[in-house]
């Protein structure tokens, strides 16, 4: 539950990181965002809607998140045959 609040408590934050010089404001909203992926069910089902609306989007997510869906998915696209 602790990571749970300290996940929304960085995506709150992040505003106000972002004000400052630097693009701090971006590191801190990831972070909030990977704990929240990481442990809540809704932020999940949240992700993944977000992802099918828009999927440009949802694919740079998941790559810099490292996440092992997009791994096998890049893996799968590589190894399949190309049409003639």
């Amino acid at each position: 539950m602790a990571i749970l609040c300290l996940g929304w408590f960085l995506v709150v934050l992040s505003p106000v990181v972002g004000a400052l010089p630097g693009p701090g404001g971006i590191f801190v909203f990831a972070a909030g965002l990977v704990l929240l992926l990481r442990n809540s069910c809704w932020a999940r089902r949240q992700y993944v809607l977000f992802k099918r609306r828009f999927p440009r989007f949802g694919h740079a997510c998941d790559t810099v998140m490292r996440r092992g869906s997009t791994l096998r998915r890049r893996e799968r696209l590589r190894c399949a045959p190309q049409p003639d």
